[in-house]
């Protein structure tokens, strides 16, 4: 049925659920599993007023979230491995997630996507956003939520 499944993580326990399951269902249907991590570019705003942050601070900062965020697919790998499933692990840089996701999905030709959400509603919903949504719309894979 699917053949290369994708899980999302930010290493919150909702996400941690979707890991879970996303192993379950690659194990159950031998299929290989590719955990993503998308890491955010720096913010940069030149409306901050006198507070200037360095090019090498922002630098650092970036590299940090990037290490954090290969520990954090590192993990999923292993788990996945542990399991006697094919895992790769991958980190996307960019302030647009879902975006991202999507285009992860297609580049290591992805059939199933697997990610978590909080499942917010009315105002919440609209100032928080929602990438899982956002991923459900867009993509031309299947999306497979969790709560």
């Amino acid at each position: 049925m699917y053949q290369r499944i994708l899980v999302t993580t930010d290493g919150s326990p909702l996400s941690k659920k979707a890991v879970r399951s996303a192993i379950e269902l690659a194990a159950a249907l031998g299929a290989e599993l590719v955990a993503l991590n998308v890491v955010p570019r720096y913010p940069m705003s030149y409306f901050e007023g006198n507070v200037s942050i360095s090019l090498q601070e922002v630098s650092r900062i970036e590299k940090q979230w990037a290490t954090e965020g290969q520990a954090m697919v590192d993990a999923v790998q292993q788990a996945a491995q542990a399991e006697g499933l094919r895992a790769k692990a991958v980190v996307a840089r960019s302030n647009l997630v879902a975006e991202a996701i999507i285009a992860a999905a297609k580049k290591h030709k992805c059939d199933l996507i697997v990610m978590a959400s909080h499942g917010r509603k009315g105002i919440k919903r609209v100032l928080l956003g929602s990438e899982t949504q956002h991923v459900l719309a867009h993509s031309t894979t299947p999306v497979l939520v969790l709560r």
